[in-house]
This record gives structure tokens, sequence and C-alpha cells, in this order.
């Protein structure tokens, strides 16, 4: 039977009886790709050192991820980046766009929203469902990270060094301590650095 949860102040969701909250809480993941120089695209925002390389059974443990996680969160830019590289945004997933000035219209499944991180990222992980993928880019990344509203880091790095481009995080003054949880090491070079987020107090 179907029941009901509250995700806001007088808003009510639909939910199955097979979505549970998770018992810890859902986890805010940032999985991104990175050239070893420590950058997620050209200056131009190309990829094509990322997206020319074949790609090995699996995706680089790709697609487990995403059947771990329900909602995408993404900046306006890597959100438009997304839309002329073919990325489809519909209603089977849940996607939230920051952005200071949202369109008039937007399609179906994506939500634009121009909320402080902290207190959103609460009521999300109040919701039930499953883990959150934040997609990026650099700048938001460095705002959820600033905000201690990221509890791990999946980076896959790539052996190619591209001389320039946009940092994986927003140049700040910060110390974010991580500790590593694992490594995956693939046949075409890759190495994939999961590491969880430390709480700072």
């Amino acid at each position: 039977m179907w029941g009901w949860h509250e995700v806001g102040v007088g808003v009510l969701e639909r939910v199955s009886p097979n979505t549970r909250l998770k018992p810890d809480g859902r986890k805010v993941i940032v999985h991104i790709a990175t050239s070893a120089d420590g950058y997620i695209a050209r200056p131009d925002g190309d990829l094509e050192w990322l997206t020319s390389r074949p790609a090995p059974k699996g995706f680089y443990g790709m697609n487990a991820f995403m059947r771990s996680v329900d909602t995408k969160l993404l900046g306006r830019k890597t959100y438009e980046v997304s839309l002329r590289m073919g990325a489809k945004f519909d209603s089977h997933s849940r996607s939230i766009v920051f952005s200071r000035h949202p369109p008039p219209d937007a399609p179906s499944g994506v939500e634009f929203v121009n909320d402080a991180i902290g207190p959103f990222v609460s009521r999300l992980r109040a919701q039930p469902g499953k883990d959150i993928w934040l997609m990026g880019g650099g700048d938001i990344i460095a705002s959820f990270l600033d905000a201690q509203a990221i509890d791990e880091f999946v980076i896959s790095v790539v052996p190619v060094f591209i001389g320039d481009g946009i940092p994986l995080i927003a140049r700040r003054h910060r110390h974010a301590p991580l500790e590593l949880h694992s490594i995956d090491r693939f046949e075409d070079g890759v190495v994939q650095l999961h590491y969880r987020v430390q709480k700072q107090r």
C-alpha cells in the first residue's frame, strides 16, 4: 500500500512501500572523472580527452553506481553541457539544478532551485530514497564541500595531462581532510579513488 511522506512544510510526496529511509541517511556522493593534472574539462568545457576513450565493461563501475542513486544535483553550466551532449532528463529520476536564474520552462523531472545548500541538503537527506549524485561542476562542488554537504568522492583519474582547464574544485582557501576508502585500477590505466570526507567540527 502506498503512503505519504512529508518533504517540506506543507508538501507531501507519495511513497512506495518499497522505498525506505536508509538507516544511516542518504549520502551525497561526487562521482566524477578528472585528468591526471586534476581538471574535469578543458577551459572551453571540451571533454574529448575523456569521451573518446573506449570504456571497459561496466563503465568503471558507473552502471552499478547509477543503480545506487535516484537523485542528481548539478550546476547550471553542467546541466547545459549535459543537454548539448545528449543527456536525457525525465521524470524517471529526480534532477535538481542549482541556478540563480531558472528558465521559465524546465523539462519534466528537472527542478531549479536557489536555496542555501546546507538546509536544502538536510531536507533532501531526510527524504526516503537512494543516495544522491552531485555531478558538478567545480563551482558547485566547491560550494557543497565548504557547506560540509558532501559525504564521499569517487574520482576516476584518467591517464592524460591536458595542461589547463576547469579544476575539480573551484580554488578557494580551505582545508578538507579525506579518508581513503578504496582504490580500483583498470586495464586502460584509469585509477579510481574512493574517499570519505571527514566531517569537521
